[in-house]
């Protein structure tokens, strides 16, 4: 049977949004990769302790705020890890490789250029996506207005999109999509389409979104690694199918009642945590969701909340 460890794992964050790793040195249990700081949680110890204990020993700083992240559990060939992992965004003194380990800040976006343990990936999806997720409402009133609520969404500070657009034609989907993505670019946002995976590639946008019927329908993942992949889901067999094709991250919902969907029954919040727990991607809960609820989102295992209501009319 493999051993299986629990790791408390530190993102730790500077003000300038750059993220700090350090080079495991060789020798080791993946000798001469970068990592994020932090190890293995003692018995007699809890998370918050055990992540103090390691960057303090590690770096020499205090931790003064952290949130979780993402719980990742991850199989090696003579190992379980748990990865149990906050982001720290307040510490109080100047890090250092107290253990003469090499150190590094870099963006979010900079980490894949770096050799890391595999069962740090979902990390760094992780860290590249925001918290807020908007999914666009119908376009009822005509491209000019469905454009202006689109700008307002961008000046409010949410920078990862859904089009959705039920019930449009496919020429007047690609239309708004164009015209969505020229918003996107200018305001430094992500775009991702709910339509068939060639019309991301068509009109170049930065992914696509598979609703749940897509989902189960392919077999593979339908984009190359430097587009986002996500998908709809509903159910633990959804998700591990979303596992299967290699998405970057899911929308898991309903989580609370809705009026869209007064028939679903949801899951609340202890069934969204139980559903994600150990799942190797980010994983927004929607349904019911609101800016309020972000914090419950995070304590819960969640990347943040998706929602069309609660943000792309907040």
């Amino acid at each position: 049977m493999s051993e299986q460890v629990r790791v408390a794992v530190a993102v730790i964050e500077d003000s300038r949004g750059q993220i700090l790793i350090a080079r495991r040195p060789q020798g080791v249990h993946q000798g001469g990769l970068w990592e994020f700081p932090g190890g293995k949680v003692e018995p007699e110890e809890d998370l918050e302790q055990a992540l103090a204990r390691e960057v303090w020993e590690e770096l020499g700083i205090e931790v003064r705020s952290h949130r979780p992240l993402i719980r990742i559990t991850h199989r090696y060939a003579d190992r379980v890890v748990v990865l149990d992992v906050h982001r720290v965004t307040e510490f109080r003194g100047v890090p250092e490789g107290r253990e003469g380990q090499p150190l590094a800040w870099c963006t979010p976006d900079e980490l894949g250029g770096f050799p890391m343990p595999a069962a740090d990936r979902p990390v760094i999806s992780a860290l590249r996506l925001p918290s807020a997720y908007v999914i666009t409402g119908p376009c009822l009133e005509g491209e000019q207005a469905f454009l202006v609520q689109a700008e307002q969404v961008l000046r409010r500070g949410y920078r990862l999109l859904q089009l959705r657009a039920p019930g449009v034609t496919r020429r007047v989907y690609r239309s708004y999509a164009e015209k969505l993505l020229e918003l996107c670019h200018a305001w430094g946002a992500s775009l991702l389409l709910n339509a068939p995976a060639k019309e991301v590639l068509a009109c170049g946008a930065h992914g696509v979104h598979l609703s749940s019927a897509r989902l189960l329908a392919t077999q593979t993942r339908p984009l190359p690694a430097d587009r986002w992949v996500a998908a709809s889901c509903h159910s633990k067999h959804e998700l591990k199918w979303a596992q299967k094709i290699g998405v970057d991250f899911a929308v898991l919902s309903p989580v609370l009642a809705t009026a869209s969907h007064p028939h679903a029954n949801p899951l609340g919040w202890r069934g969204f945590q139980q559903q994600v727990e150990g799942v190797p991607f980010p994983v927004y809960a929607l349904g019911g969701m609101t800016p309020a609820l972000m914090e419950r989102a995070w304590e819960m295992g969640g990347q943040g909340i998706a929602a069309i209501r609660g943000l792309w009319y907040g």
